[in-house]
């Protein structure tokens, strides 16, 4: 059974990340992050969540990739306003609070997004989905449903800027 997360240092975890998405390669997870930052808008962060804290699968405790390499996906949470601007107005689960995952699935829940998401699959050569969310709700998903989590870019609430090249 993997370390719980709740008892890892955030190197530790990051080094779990590194790892187990990104081939162990800290210039891989790094290009990950700042391609990311680049072309979001400002002030948003970002959080992954999922097996690839954890190291387990959440329906079935597998290991994350139990399937072979660049099986599992990344979870990618957005966290912002501005961000969850992104997405349709009926791509919610609770209004102005929680998205629905932009992935392979359903591509036009947020279609500024999706060519954004679709790059970052092509360069971690692994299915990528996108899911913005309020930091409280995030944080709530963490301490209610131990859903842990790991802060790629801490979000910027007082942003002032409007748009980004998506």
């Amino acid at each position: 059974m993997p370390k719980d997360p709740d008892d890892m240092t955030t190197d530790e975890i990051r080094a779990r990340i590194r790892k187990l998405a990104f081939a162990d390669d800290e210039k891989l997870l790094q290009t990950f992050t700042e391609t990311m930052r680049s072309r979001l808008p400002p002030g948003t962060g970002v959080a992954l969540r999922g097996s690839v804290v954890t190291d387990e699968k959440y329906k079935d405790s597998r290991p994350f990739d139990a399937d072979g390499p660049g099986t599992s996906d990344l979870d990618v949470t957005l966290i912002g306003d501005q961000v969850m601007e992104c997405w349709d107005k009926e791509a919610f689960y609770i209004p102005k609070l929680h998205t629905k995952p932009l992935g392979d699935k359903d591509p036009g829940c947020a279609p500024y997004l999706n060519p954004l998401r679709t790059e970052l699959q092509e360069l971690v050569h692994r299915p990528v989905n996108f899911q913005a969310t309020a930091n409280i709700i995030l944080y709530a998903r963490d301490v209610l449903f131990d859903q842990p989590y790991y802060v790629l870019i801490e979000p910027n609430e007082k942003s002032d800027s409007k748009t980004a090249d998506l």
